[in-house]
């Protein structure tokens, strides 16, 4: 188009890290509608330049060389892969996965190593300090495409940041595997707090007001060797974060994901504050507290966990997947259990026809829903839900990670509800995390309470917790400014003769179902999308919008995805009968000042002929 330059400057950083130079980062740019298609088909041009990705897509390539160097000293690196977990549990799970996908598997070929500390090393020996400790699940190397399904669906892999702590462990002798230890010299397990070891990761991105935090210049990078600095993590925001208080930040994000603790303080300051059950944020549950809260390593783990434990507590049934969903959590119901009945337009035909079969007998674990959905943003009508679940027994698992308790209140209608913190929760877009909550007025309570007290792992690495807990405390400020963004955003859209349809909570035809668990001070969230008439406009607009361009999603920036291309390549059709467009865009709105992004949207509207959009 004349007067737009053909390449614009945010199109050349293929491949590089959301945010720029993040080691931990959780997006990678995919500035094109090209390089998406690129990606999904495996072309060269795009997976050569791929340093990061999303971390149950992409293993982290500091994963990648712990694995190798344990496969050097453990196994073949020629003929075999190392699937890196954070316990032993989690690597029984990946065994038995690959064992049951793969029935001519010789089980003798699959083994599951436990790395533990060295009991005579003199860096683990202090017990004030974090044990290094990960798990590797040994296979024959083709059978990597079903290793690869059980590290994306189910979010058990290890997260960077420990693969790096545990991988320098690993290289100087202090984390050993278990089964070289004798009897006599086995490690004694502590009771006592977790702490750090000397050596720690750090993100060494500096400057102030990175990626919508406020926060002085950081402090100089530590340097390994000198005593004081293993002490801290959070040098860059100039706050000297202690990891002693790795235990104490957990306790602060369980909070406040409890809705009791919204003030933006340090955390010294949040583990002071009473928990305030009167709380207009509180969750509106009697008897609720902060012990119904689990964390987990990242949301699709919490999801996995939510499906395992209930079949745990009630036996093994099929389950409900009600709405579109995102891809993985289907995925889980289907893989991982019995089977799932799928209702993708998630609509009250949909829940008829639930009624009828459950009038006939049919017997079901769970429903799943998400509240709103990604990427169409619909709401199920969660009173109809609670009223069938009732009164047929089954439970109700709400993901609300992209309506997010500040906007919305679905706990009431839920026996478990599970979120991803990774998204705007943390809003870094620098860790992973995700949580479950249980109702402790659901029927399943006591049951789930029980098998969690044997079941459930604090698998989340402390070093993450830290990051977390740091990211999460203007969490109530952010939320009201991208409410404000994405729905100016969504009005600029709507107004577009190109556009076809645009996907928010205000304007989706079941906007009286989310203002039923909407909160008198909450919003329509942060997330929308739009399709297009003419695919060639989806791609012209895409490819200049100056926005961050990848995965995910609730970051303080905004980033933007054609998403159906992203999630759902090899299956258009299939989507495309839900209402999942080829053409569709989704939009994570940011922090951004609202006229800027006005500027961006309306030059990459402008792009698109006038032929085409008129």
């Amino acid at each position: 188009m004349p007067g737009l330059p053909t390449v614009l400057p945010w199109n050349q950083t293929l491949g590089e890290s959301i945010p720029p130079d993040t080691p931990h980062a959780v997006s990678v740019s995919l500035p094109t509608w090209k390089a998406n298609v690129g990606y999904e088909e495996g072309q060269q041009w795009v997976v050569d330049k791929m340093q990061t990705g999303y971390p149950r897509f992409f293993i982290h390539k500091s994963i990648q060389r712990f694995a190798q160097a344990i496969l050097a000293q453990h196994g073949n690196t020629e003929t075999e892969n190392a699937m890196l977990v954070a316990s032993r549990s989690c690597g029984t799970r990946c065994r038995t996965f690959l064992l049951k996908q793969n029935p001519s598997l010789d089980p003798s070929t699959v083994r599951v190593l436990e790395f533990v500390p060295h009991p005579e090393k003199g860096a683990t020996a202090d017990a004030t300090r974090v044990k290094p400790r990960v798990t590797a699940v040994i296979y024959p190397k083709e059978y990597w495409p079903t290793a690869k399904v059980f590290w994306q669906h189910t979010g058990e892999g290890i997260s960077s940041r420990r693969g790096e702590f545990c991988h320098r462990a690993f290289d100087d002798g202090t984390m050993v595997e278990q089964s070289s230890l004798t009897q006599d010299n086995m490690p004694r397990l502590s009771k006592g707090p977790k702490r750090y070891q000397r050596h720690i990761s750090v993100d060494q991105t500096l400057g102030n007001g990175t990626n919508g935090h406020s926060h002085d210049d950081a402090a100089a990078t530590a340097e390994n060797g000198a005593p004081d600095s293993a002490q801290f993590v959070e040098e860059r925001f100039g706050r000297n974060l202690s990891v002693a208080h790795a235990a104490q930040a957990k306790l602060a994000v369980r909070k406040r994901i409890a809705g009791s603790l919204t003030k933006d303080i340090d955390l010294a300051q949040a583990l002071d504050e009473p928990i305030d059950h009167g709380n207009e944020r509180s969750r509106d549950v009697p008897d609720f507290s902060v012990d119904d809260v689990y964390l987990y390593g990242m949301g699709m783990n919490a999801i996995y966990n939510a499906h395992r434990c209930l079949m745990l507590s009630r036996g093994e049934m099929p389950s409900i997947m009600y709405g579109f969903p995102y891809v993985d959590t289907l995925k889980v119901l289907e893989k991982f259990g019995p089977g799932a009945t799928f209702y993708g337009f998630g609509n009250q035909d949909e829940l008829d026809d639930l009624e009828r079969r459950l009038e006939g007998g049919e017997k079901y674990l769970s429903l799943f829903c998400e509240f709103p959905g990604n990427p169409l943003l619909k709401s199920p009508d969660l009173k109809r839900i609670r009223a069938l679940a009732d009164k047929y027994d089954f439970a109700v698992v709400v993901d609300e990670t992209i309506g997010n308790f500040l906007n919305i209140d679905v706990l009431p209608y839920a026996d478990v509800v599970v979120s991803s913190l990774t998204k705007i929760f943390s809003g870094d877009c620098n860790v992973m995390g995700g949580s479950m909550i249980i109702n402790p007025q659901s029927r399943y309570h006591s049951d789930l309470k029980k098998t969690l007290e044997t079941e459930y792992e604090d698998n989340q690495f402390e070093e993450d917790s830290l990051y977390l807990e740091r990211n999460s405390r203007d969490f109530v400020d952010r939320i009201q400014r991208v409410n404000h963004n994405a729905e100016f955003i969504a009005d600029i859209l709507r107004v577009h003769p190109a556009v076809k349809q645009v996907n928010y909570p205000k304007y989706s035809d079941t906007k009286h179902l989310y203002d039923v668990c909407k909160l008198p001070d909450g919003g329509y969230g942060g997330l929308l999308s739009a399709t297009f008439y003419n695919m060639e406009d989806a791609q012209v607009f895409y490819d200049h919008l100056d926005t961050h361009k990848g995965p995910s999603l609730g970051t303080n920036f905004t980033l933007s995805s054609p998403f159906v291309i992203l999630a759902h390549y090899n299956e258009l059709d299939w989507a495309a009968q839900f209402g999942c467009e080829a053409s569709l865009i989704r939009f994570s709105v940011g922090l951004e000042d609202t006229e800027a992004l006005k500027k961006v949207f309306e030059f990459a509207l402008a792009a698109i002929p006038t032929s085409n959009g008129s």
